[in-house]
């Protein structure tokens, strides 16, 4: 069990890494495939958890992880929170939840010397709209291209250097670094040279994508230590039932990967 309170307060470095629109099922059909060696080097015993969303498309669902809601177990009982606004006071938290008094995680961090610092992917983190700053405005610092965007095809690539560079740039204080992987968002029939967006296609993406994260992952770890999250935001259904598409609550959207470790 991770002790998120002792590991923030004492000043861990934080990844956190949100896989766009990545499925449970793609995620666990490209481990149990051996697509993903990296993720599968890395990941906790077991690999991934299936977990259910509390938002179904980008903004809702960031701004709940954000808040101190990350996507739970499907059963009754659920192990202690990373991390949670100060409830009202009749309500206990467990010593293990990292308590911040702050409106958003990001502002509680920020209460610890923490650097916030954002890599985004999708168009939410873009700011080429009034609802694509909502997000990045959160943090202290965020940075975006349109090359880390889903149609490139090499965006881990793009995503993964920029991120090592805010690491390096960083290194003297305790780091939040949020990484958007947009991979995994529509549009990537590419990566199976086909022109619709598929369960096979996000098995593809994810498949690309794992070398970077691996990269990310090992160059970061190499001489700090890191509190690591990493999950889907939500999934995507490709036209089963006739449902396409996020948004919607169906179990090919809200249930998603979730895994977290202390590396």
């Amino acid at each position: 069990m991770i002790h998120a309170a002792d590991a923030i307060l004492t000043g861990t470095n934080i990844l956190f890494v949100t896989l766009d629109s990545l499925r449970y099922d793609v995620a666990r059909t490209a481990s149990d495939e051996g697509r993903t060696p990296h993720l599968a080097r890395l990941l906790p015993d077991g690999g991934w958890e299936l977990r259910q969303t509390p938002g179904t498309f980008t903004l809702p669902a960031h701004m709940a992880f954000f808040s101190g809601f990350l996507p739970k177990l499907p059963q009754p009982e659920q192990p202690p929170r990373l991390w949670e606004c100060r409830p009202p006071s009749f309500k206990t938290v467990p010593s293990q939840t990292f308590l911040f008094e702050a409106p958003n995680l990001l502002e509680g961090l920020n209460q610890h010397d923490y650097r916030t610092v954002c890599v985004g992917g999708v168009t939410y983190f873009s700011r080429e709209t009034p609802l694509g700053g909502v997000l990045p405005d959160m943090f202290d610092e965020d940075h975006w291209r349109p090359e880390f965007c889903s149609p490139e095809p090499d965006s881990t690539r793009h995503q993964v250097d920029q991120a090592l560079a805010l690491a390096d740039q960083h290194s003297g204080r305790p780091l939040f670094l949020f990484v958007n992987i947009s991979a995994t968002h529509v549009p990537h029939g590419f990566y199976i040279g086909d022109s619709t967006d598929s369960v096979r296609s996000q098995i593809a993406a994810l498949a690309y994508a794992d070398t970077h994260v691996g990269r990310l992952i090992d160059t970061l770890t190499r001489d700090r230590r890191w509190l690591i999250i990493m999950c889907a935001d939500h999934g995507d259904a490709f036209g089963e039932s006739g449902y396409w598409g996020r948004g919607i609550v169906r179990p090919e959207v809200t249930d998603v990967p979730f895994a977290a470790w202390l590396s």
